[in-house]
């Protein structure tokens, strides 16, 4: 039965929220220069324009904030100040962080789904929407970029948003940098940097070092990575990029998640049968990737991107299973980007381009005894996936009489066709999963801009999308009450809807205010058949509905004082009846792993001032306090109450000092989370089948490192 339709209870409150900031942002004194966050360029959809004239929610996280969230050793770190996405740390490296952005994602029971990952123009995220977080170097990376609405639809599957890492630019004088970081429970992180320049060469070229002895049981895990990117140019307009990204984590033991009866006597158990079946997961992924710009005119630029990798992955299971898969996967694409300056009533910025991506991998596996391979196989498949896209933007600015650029109209269209196929080489352990399935979109985007001022832009837009199963989620199909390996043809593609409507403004140099406004509805959702024994099986549900509302605010008070807030409120529910197996979901249960309010505040202060053109490497005592909290949330789709996530939040302390001696610098710093030492729920394993939810948080931890920067 469908539900009645309720206007989100958040909208009001939002509003609300909205104009308290605003009123803030009135009350402060203009007391700096333009602040960089309006001049910058940002990828807003497949164009670059100013970060404040982008018709879209669009986030910047500079070096320096990546730096101050932690290790530099998870994902989730820097994204927890990003309004819209939830960055769930599992403290479990076997598994990867759990990243949602406006409820994409929040399924996840290992790496990234519903979300594109784009490291250095290079994508990240295999053809079928499977994406691994703990690849990107977060120790050499200079921004990270975090786009949602619309516009993000225009980068195909699974793009309920999309993250991109930039590594930083080689500077002119070559440079050594080694940090060193320890840690609670056995962290340490070694890091050494080398970065230069000569003639029309240059280099940054990171290798880093990690490993933990774990909060929990059976949590411990090392892992080595290189992050190289040289840059060259061949002529005046002509630049080559090489990309080289090693990966080698030899082992992440995987303490599993708990119930909620293990995580009130001992959150730092091991889940059931993790000790006796010695669960845990290997990993090697090499990538390298080459992008060659080339500007043929001031009005016209061309880019090719090539990219080819392999990865290597054998995970020990608590079923007492094995399972391996040896990847390799490759892609190219090309856009050509143009300008029309004498276009009528103002300018046309436009773009077109095409992406094929491809990825096989042979997928095998069987019993363990004692957490080691034991007997013939059981599993040996070939699972391909493959996209071919095509895709287009214009930008128009257009110009009234007085010839004032009061709007901008932007239009996007993208078509994406994906192929997933399944070769099952034993069909008569299991099942013939021999199979495939194609799926095809075309998905437009609409969007207007008024520039109501030159401190204030107001904008809206509309977009369609879709996300594919992953090749995993099409692994198993229910088959007389029975999950068994045959390729799931049935299960389709979700296809959504975006609408969204936001203000930016900068009432004053000082202040940067972002509010948005958002209502996604989805049909055929991807959801939980059933799981058991490690297997799970998936089907579509009818109908889901996202509404909510985000609001960053930025002020600095002084030269040394400066704070951010971060709120996102999000209502993510089930639109219509289904049945997960033969357990009736209502319509109008919440979407499991989503969070419906969650906060970020920090206040930061900076003895001789914070970076900036003036002053781009300041000296002294700095100093940060963040409160990061999220209401409660959910782990199954039925909402019971042992799968309930309390809300709360917890307080992290950072304290730094940089000093220099003459070209030679150095850092120290320290910091403390969970500085009250809340119990914690870290993050979820949704409809996991023993009810083995949660992954605990840690309790109150400390952190501290050194860095020198030594000139060559």
């Amino acid at each position: 039965m469908k539900r009645q339709h309720i206007p989100c209870r958040l909208l009001p409150l939002s509003w609300s929220l909205v104009s308290l900031g605003l009123l803030g942002g009135v009350a402060t004194a203009q007391a700096q220069d333009a602040t960089t966050a309006t001049e910058m360029l940002v990828q807003s959809g497949r164009l670059a324009q100013k970060q404040f004239d982008a018709p879209a929610s669009l986030r910047v996280i500079d070096g320096e904030a990546i730096r101050n969230a932690g290790a530099q050793v998870n994902l989730s770190e820097a994204l927890a100040q990003t309004p819209g996405v939830v960055a769930l740390n599992r403290n479990n490296y076997a598994q990867d962080v759990q990243i949602s952005i406006r409820g994409f994602g929040s399924r996840a029971a290992f790496g990234l789904r519903g979300i594109r990952l784009i490291t250095d123009g290079i994508p990240a995220t295999t053809p079928d929407g499977q994406g691994q977080a703990s690849t990107v170097s977060l120790t050499s990376a200079e921004r990270i970029e975090v786009l949602t609405g619309p516009l993000a639809q225009l980068y195909g599957n699974s793009a309920g948003g999309v993250i991109q890492t930039f590594t930083r630019e080689a500077g002119a004088q070559p440079q050594i940098d080694a940090s060193t970081t320890f840690g609670s429970y056995g962290l340490r992180r070694h890091d050494v940097q080398f970065s230069g320049r000569t003639g029309n060469v240059g280099i940054v070229a990171d290798y880093s070092v990690f490993d933990i002895e774990g909060y929990r049981q059976n949590s411990a895990a090392q892992r080595k990575q290189f992050n190289g990117v040289l840059t060259t140019h061949l002529q005046e307009d002509t630049q080559l990029k090489l990309v080289a990204n090693l990966f080698d984590m030899p082992e992440a033991q995987d303490p599993l998640g708990l119930t909620a009866a293990q995580l009130q006597a001992d959150p730092r158990q091991a889940g059931t049968n993790a000790l006796a079946q010695r669960t845990r997961k290997a990993v090697k992924q090499d990538q390298l990737g080459v992008v060659l710009d080339h500007r043929f005119n001031s009005d016209l630029h061309m880019q090719w991107r090539a990219y080819t990798g392999s990865r290597e992955n054998l995970q020990y299971q608590a079923s007492g299973t094995w399972v391996g898969l040896q990847r390799d996967f490759q892609g190219a694409g090309a856009q050509l980007k143009g300008k029309v300056r004498d276009f009528p009533n103002g300018a046309l910025d436009w773009v077109v381009g095409a992406d094929l991506d491809r990825s096989s991998e042979r997928r095998q596996g069987g019993a363990a005894v004692d957490g080691e391979k034991s007997g013939d196989l059981t599993r040996n498949e070939l699972n391909q996936a493959a996209n071919t896209d095509v895709y287009g933007q214009a930008n128009w600015r257009w110009t009234d009489a007085q010839g004032r650029n009061p709007y901008t109209f932007t239009a996007g269209l993208r078509r994406s066709q994906v192929k997933l196929e399944n070769a099952d080489d034993l069909p008569l352990v299991d099942g013939n999963g021999t199979g495939s399935v194609r799926y095809s979109a075309t998905n437009p985007v609409l969007g207007i801009t008024w520039h109501a001022l030159d401190t204030l832009n107001v904008y809206a837009n509309w977009g369609k999308g879709f996300e594919t199963p992953t090749l995993a989620e099409a692994s198993y199909t229910l088959d007389n009450n029975s999950i068994k390996g045959l390729f799931n043809t049935g299960l389709l593609a979700s296809r959504s809807q975006h609408t969204e409507a936001g203000v930016k403004w900068t009432p004053s140099p000082a202040t940067r205010i972002d509010a948005a406004l958002f209502r996604i509805t989805t049909e055929n959702e991807i959801v939980t058949l059933r799981s058991a024994l490690g297997k799970t099986a998936f089907k579509n549900a009818a109908k889901t509905l996202r509404e909510g509302a985000e609001l960053s605010w930025q002020n600095e008070w002084a030269s040394q004082w400066r704070s951010q807030l971060s709120l996102a409120l999000l209502q993510a529910q089930y639109d219509e009846d289904f049945t997960s197996g033969s357990t009736p979901i209502a319509a109008g249960k919440r979407m499991p792993g989503i969070p419906e309010k969650q906060l970020y505040a920090s206040l930061q202060w900076a003895q001789q001032g914070f970076a900036s053109k003036a002053n781009p490497r300041p000296v002294g005592w700095s100093a940060s306090t963040d409160w990061v909290a999220r209401s409660a949330f959910w782990a199954n789709d039925l909402n019971d109450a042992d799968a309930r996530v309390a809300g709360g939040g917890q307080l992290n302390l950072r304290v730094r000092h940089r000093s220099a001696w003459g070209a030679v610098r150095a850092e120290v710093w320290a910091g403390v989370d969970n500085l009250m030492d809340k119990s914690t729920v870290g993050s979820v394993i949704v409809n996991q089948a023993s009810k083995q939810y949660f992954e605990p948080g840690l309790p109150r931890n400390w952190m501290t490192g050194i860095k020198v920067s030594v000139p060559l």
